[in-house]
């Protein structure tokens, strides 16, 4: 009996230091539970920061110790594949096992590593690796076939949406060619139409814990929006502008999706940099969007000219070009005893794989065009730490209305449904049926592809004097709603309207409860409990024009039209 045997393992709880919460323990009883049933494809669908590298190690750590393996004879120890796209991914995975298992238990399969040896490693129990490195090889012989199909009991494929699963994927070999392998899927996406290989390869997730849940659990955090419009959202040409590189088109109006890819207009980014460094606490560690790798750079140098502090770190970039430089500032990021850098600027790379509870900003200065893509980057900021009550994304680019769309934080779609929906190219059912994001090169990560030093010459304009200094702003503040997406602040003040007398009977109640230490404290923890956080408390001041007014008198006059 497989099951109970796979479920009499204990959790390695590291000496009761770390203990599941209950979506945890539920998602690794429902693989454990298919593991026993024999199935051999398994999907988990968990939002991003809930712990699914946690949630993996546990399931391996009892297949390990069960001796569960392929044969199903109990007589050895499982080998098992951890698969992820990104090497920082396969290293945290590596680091995090590291902990429990035997040094030689685990293996890195890298480049250096098979460099080293003349051959692939094949002596260990848990190995990881990227998709990349077992693509690559001698020609004609990439490194995955030279392990035998079956030399893998159980296999993990982390982000598995953007993996080899999808059937265009030139991975899709490796996961074919260890096909007797029992495959887990992770992902942090509910099925859209832009998934539905992955789901149709894993199969309907045997557990679901979507964003929602987390952040209404108090297992995640939850955030803002700073949505920040400019005077120079568009643009076209006047005779008083001067263009320095390039060419322009007379009459074309230059829209978001076109700033620095074709066209760059530095007073433009100097007035974004200078408006979000106005807004956030110059301690937070923050993350920057950009619209490609040179834009990310720009941006970065704008940062170090107009942050405060003289540190050369303050603000570093992390793209595909930074190599080993990159991944050392965001191991540096990533280090809650480290404070510089402070700030990180990136394109594409940093959407995934960032594992960095301090982050406090999100800071988007490109389009994001998939709802995927931009749940991911959410995702950034919503793991937990210390005095971390809520974190911010400042969205100079409208992308905060992907929160409005149905499906953000949906039920994932039927396979029926999403059957029902070819495109307008005539594709088959089950593929894309929305508009794709643009294609992206996959060396400079940018489109229009960059790599052509030809290509790289943008239209560049220096606006006339007297335009530069009347770019302005406008600000509006969205805050999240428990039912998933975010709501206005004239929404959150009447629905906190509606939710006072829950807190207090009536101003003497109120003026008691402030009056006291301890019950303020209470009254102000079950309030942060409904969905009311400190710093959402403290944003209340400024909606009612109450910046040097004391809490108690803002609450007061919410609740009952008094004057402060």
């Amino acid at each position: 009996d497989w099951q109970a045997r796979l479920f009499a393992v204990p959790l390695n709880t590291d000496n009761k230091h770390w203990q599941p919460r209950y979506y945890q323990q539920n998602a690794i009883d429902a693989v454990l539970t298919g593991v026993a049933e024999k199935r051999d494809r398994l999907l988990l669908t968990l939002a991003t920061g809930t712990g699914k590298t946690a949630i993996a190690f546990q399931i391996v750590w009892k297949l390990f110790k069960a001796k569960w393996n392929l044969a199903r004879d109990g007589e050895r120890q499982p080998r098992i594949l951890f698969l992820a796209d990104r090497n920082i991914l396969a290293d945290q995975a590596f680091n995090s096992f590291s902990n429990a298992f035997a040094e030689d238990a685990l293996v890195r399969i890298s480049p250096a590593e098979i460099a080293k040896r003349g051959s692939v490693p094949t002596n260990g129990a848990v190995f990881f690796s990227i998709f990349q490195t077992l693509m690559s090889g001698p020609e004609g012989e990439p490194y995955y076939t030279h392990y035998a199909p079956d030399l893998f009991d159980f296999i993990i494929v982390d982000e598995c949406h953007r993996g080899g699963a999808n059937d265009e994927s030139t991975w899709r070999e490796i996961l074919e060619h260890f096909s007797p392998a029992v495959q887990l899927g992770l992902t942090a996406t509910p099925k859209r139409d832009v998934n539905v290989d992955t789901y149709a390869y894993f199969g309907e997730p045997v557990y679901v814990y979507a964003l929602r849940e987390g952040i209404n659990d108090g297992f995640l955090t939850p955030f803002k929006v700073r949505r920040i419009q400019t005077t120079l959202d568009t643009y076209t040409y006047g005779p008083d502008d001067d263009v320095v590189a390039g060419k322009i088109e007379h009459g074309k109006e230059y829209a978001e999706r076109d700033f620095n890819r074709v066209i760059e207009i530095p007073a433009r980014e100097r007035f974004r940099v200078k408006r979000f460094l106005e807004e956030t606490n110059p301690k937070h560690k923050t993350l920057v969007f950009c619209a490609t790798q040179e834009h990310a750079a720009a941006i970065r140098d704008l940062i170090n000219q107009f942050a405060d502090g003289d540190h050369p770190d303050y603000c570093c970039r992390v793209t595909a070009d930074d190599g080993a430089i990159g991944e050392q500032h965001l191991r540096d990021f990533q280090n809650n005893e480290r404070d510089i850098p402070t700030i990180l600027t990136t394109s594409q790379k940093l959407s995934t794989g960032v594992d960095a509870p301090e982050i406090r900003n999100i800071v988007l200065l490109r389009p994001i065009n998939s709802m995927v893509e931009f749940k991911q980057i959410v995702g950034r900021g919503t793991r937990l730490y210390s005095g971390k009550d809520y974190f911010t994304i400042y969205d100079f680019v409208g992308a905060h209305e992907h929160f409005n769309d149905p499906a953000w934080d949906g039920e994932a779609l039927a396979v029926e449904e999403i059957a029902t929906r070819p495109n307008s190219a005539g594709d088959q059912p089950g593929m894309v049926a929305e508009e794709p994001p643009p294609s992206l090169c996959e060396n400079c990560h940018t489109e229009p592809c960059l790599c052509d030093p030809g290509a790289r010459s943008m239209t560049r304009i220096h606006l006339a004097p007297h335009k530069e200094l009347a770019i302005d702003s406008m600000v509006s503040t969205h805050f999240y709603s428990a039912t998933g997406g975010t709501i206005s602040a004239e929404a959150f003040v009447r629905q906190l309207f509606g939710d006072l007398p829950s807190f207090f009977n009536d101003e003497e109640h109120l003026r008691a409860m402030w009056s006291q230490p301890d019950t303020r404290r209470g009254l102000l923890e079950r309030m942060a409990e409904r969905g009311y956080s400190f710093e959402q408390l403290e944003d209340l001041r400024h909606l009612v024009h109450a910046e040097d007014s004391d809490l108690y008198d803002v609450l007061k006059h919410v609740a009952y039209q008094r004057d402060m």
